[in-house]
Formats: structure tokens, sequence, C-alpha cells
């Protein structure tokens, strides 16, 4: 596919516009018909279709608990308007003519379309074609070993002793690198990578290091922490962490809890040892666990919290944004089931709060922040941020205005996390950045 198809924005801008338009006067064209009685049918058969798809969102959603929370009253419309569409499309099938079969055919395929673009203009995470295809659009990069450097003692801050040059780039850099699972053997897609401004310069300075999860299902993109950090960067003199965007699930459609299991392979140890060891050898970072942070978005914040609970002497800092209280929460039967055997004392130890309980951290900051319309993540937020400051981590909870659990929350989450992150890894004066 052209590169330029690839690159188009899905979420806001003429793609958009032009398939609400197009439904609308599809949707008028197809109830518009003669006989009344005739149109009627199409009217009722529109009806029935909205009864259909609500209670299609009833069973899936309350009953089966197929998308693990609750769904945005924006999708719950989109899926009903679906629905609606296919059962006036199915109505005009009937008894009409040619052409107008042919219509109400390609209005089933241009509603289902616009629902799929209205539900992914919502959540906001994919906002061009490619990265709904799941495609990066990033060059793909070979980075040659780095001289290894020597662990750091008593660092200076950066901001105090950087000086930008004068070609100081404007802003920081995605690419994508594959990651090989040397010690884990797990099959993850290609990484993230954000380099920032000041790592694209003569004579770099080490950087700290941030080594970021995405959702489930979700996609390795730099996209959304690149544009925080440029912003960040643009009023630090070029000066932000080096940031690994890694895949943590493999097949972004099976949830593998973060966990290393015959069943999902070896997450676990691909982000702790893998991506570290890789992070090591090719990146000009700080090597020092205060420079070092953990951190994911929903699925990823859950797998960042119990890596940070798990693997202290790795990881200095943990952002959990959105993140569930515990692997596999949404669907907690299931998962003690199949990956537990049933045993339910095993469930219980790979949980967060349990293993915060068993030793103390007095030198990890942690960041926990949910949407204030997005109660269960909220109430986890809350649960874990309580549970790392009994444990001696130094918490930040924050609650993110209205963010739902899409890409205001995200969003919300980085941005915060990276304030009180700024200080902590030298970046900036202490206090606010």
């Amino acid at each position: 596919m052209d590169s330029s198809v690839l690159a188009l924005n899905i979420v806001e801008g003429p793609v958009i516009v032009v398939c609400y338009v197009l439904s609308a006067l599809c949707a008028v064209a197809l109830l518009l018909r003669r006989p009344r009685r005739v149109a009627a049918v199409s009217w009722l058969a529109g009806v029935a279709g909205a009864l259909a798809g609500a209670a299609v969102l009833v069973v899936t959603e309350r009953f089966m608990h197929a998308f693990g929370g609750p769904l945005g009253w924006h999708v719950r419309i989109w899926v009903i308007l679906l629905f609606a569409g296919l059962g006036v499309c199915g109505a005009n099938l009937r008894r009409s003519r040619p052409w107008r079969k042919a219509l109400a055919v390609v209005g089933a395929l241009l509603f289902a379309a616009t629902a799929t673009l209205g539900i992914n203009a919502f959540y906001g995470l994919h906002p061009t074609v490619a990265s709904f295809l799941g495609i990066s659009l990033a060059p793909k990069v070979d980075l040659d070993p780095v001289q290894p450097h020597a662990p750091v003692q008593h660092q200076a801050p950066l901001w105090e002793n950087w000086k930008p040059p004068a070609d100081l780039p404007a802003e920081g850099t995605t690419a994508e690198v594959v990651i090989p699972p040397k010690i884990s053997g797990f099959a993850s897609r290609p990484a993230g990578l954000y380099l920032p401004p000041a790592a694209q310069v003569p004579n770099p300075p080490a950087l700290p290091l941030v080594v970021l999860m995405m959702g489930q299902p979700g996609t390795p993109d730099p996209q959304f922490i690149a544009a925080v950090l440029n912003n960040y960067a643009s009023h630090h003199d070029g000066l932000a962490p080096i940031v690994i965007v890694a895949d943590q699930l493999g097949d972004p459609y099976v949830d593998n809890l973060c966990l290393d299991s015959p069943l999902h392979g070896r997450p676990e140890t691909f982000i702790n040892r893998d991506v570290v060891d890789w992070a090591r050898s090719h990146l000009n970072i700080i090597d020092d666990r205060k420079y070092w942070t953990i951190a994911g978005y929903s699925h990823g914040g859950q797998c960042a919290i119990s890596f940070a609970a798990k693997h202290p002497s790795v990881w200095g800092n943990v952002l959990d944004i959105s993140g569930e209280e515990y692997p596999g929460a949404e669907e907690p039967e299931t998962n003690l089931r199949e990956m537990f055997g049933g045993s339910q004392s095993a469930y219980d130890a790979v949980k967060p709060i349990n293993i915060l309980k068993q030793r103390t951290y007095p030198d990890t900051d942690a960041i926990f922040t949910a949407s204030t319309d997005d109660p269960v993540y909220l109430e986890a937020s809350r649960r874990l941020g309580a549970a790392a400051t009994a444990a001696g981590m130094t918490v930040t909870n924050y609650e993110v205005p209205n963010g739902g659990h899409v890409i205001g929350a995200l969003n919300g989450g980085l941005n915060k996390g990276f304030e009180v992150l700024y200080p902590r890894l030298g970046l900036s004066r202490p206090g606010p950045p």
C-alpha cells in the first residue's frame, strides 16, 4: 500500500468526514422508498436492527464480559447505528430494483467502515491507516553496539552541566528496531524507539531510559510518547529520556498476563532481560536504576507495576497509566483456570499488591494515573498507590479529568508522569519541570 495512503489521518480530517457524509446520504436514499408501505418496511427494519444491536451489546458486554470493562457510550451508539443501517440495507434487498440492491450492498459496507472509523476515533489510539493496520511508518534501523558504560556513581543532574549545541535538532526521532529474544525466546514484534534531540548530536550525553508497554490489543508505537517528550524536550534544551516501546504481547489478541508460562511464552523474561540487555549494549543510557523507568498503559500498566515490584534492582521508577490491578483482572475466572490450574494461591502470589507486601522499596518513585470517568481503573490505581506507599515507594496518584480509558487517559498519564519524573531523572530543576 502506498505510504501516502498509510499516513492518512482517520481520526480527524477529510477522510472520516467524507465517510460520515456518504453514510448519511446513503441512509437517506435507502429510507426514501415508494409506496409508503414499502418505505415503512425499511424504517421498521432499521428499528429492529437497532434493537438487535442493543441486545448484542447487552449479551456481550454485561453477560459474556467480552470487552473486559464497560464500553463507552460513543461505542455503543456506533454499534446500534451499524445494526440499524444493516437492517435498512437488508430491507432494500427485497422486492427492489437492481440499482437499489447494489446501493444496499454498498451501503452495508459503507456503514460498517464508518462505524469502525467512528469507534476508532473515539479511542484515538490509531490515528492513521498505518497504525490501524498495525504497520509502523517509522524507519527500520539496525543500531551498532555502543561501548559499555561503567555503572554511574552519584551523577550530577544533566540539567546542571548540559550545554546544547547550536545545531540541536528541534525534535526527537522515532524508529523501529528488532530486539533479539536471546534469553526468553519470546516472539515479540519489532519495538518502537524514541531518541530525543540531545541524543542526536555529536558526543551526546548518556540519558535516562524508559521502557514503555502499550495496551492489549495494541502496537508498540512510539508516536504518543514521542509527542509528549518532544514537548518536554523543547522546554529543557533537548533533554528527554531514550524510550523503547517494547512489545510484551507477541500476539496482540492474547492476554499473556505478562507472566512467563508454557501457554504464552516468556514475556516477563523478554522485557526484564532481553530488552534490558539490548538497551545496555546498543543505547547511550545512564547505567543506574535510579534513571530507569518501566512504564505502561492499560495492559502495559499492569505489566509495569508487576515488573517494578518483582525486579527492584532493575527499575528505579514506575509509571502505571490506567493499568489493571493484577494480571488478567478482566477475566479472573478464566485465567485462574487456564493459567494457574485452579490454584487461587498461585494466582494471588503474582498480584502486585501481594508482591509489594513482601519487601520494601526505599528508592523507587511510582506514578499511578487513571481517569475520573474510568471507575474500575481509577479504583485499581488508588489501591496500587496505597500498596506502593506502604511498601516504601515515593508515590504520586493522579486523576486525569474525563480521559476515559482512551487516548485522553494515555496522554494525561504521560504528561503527569514526566512532570514528576523529570527532576528525578536529572532532566530539570527540582520541582515541576
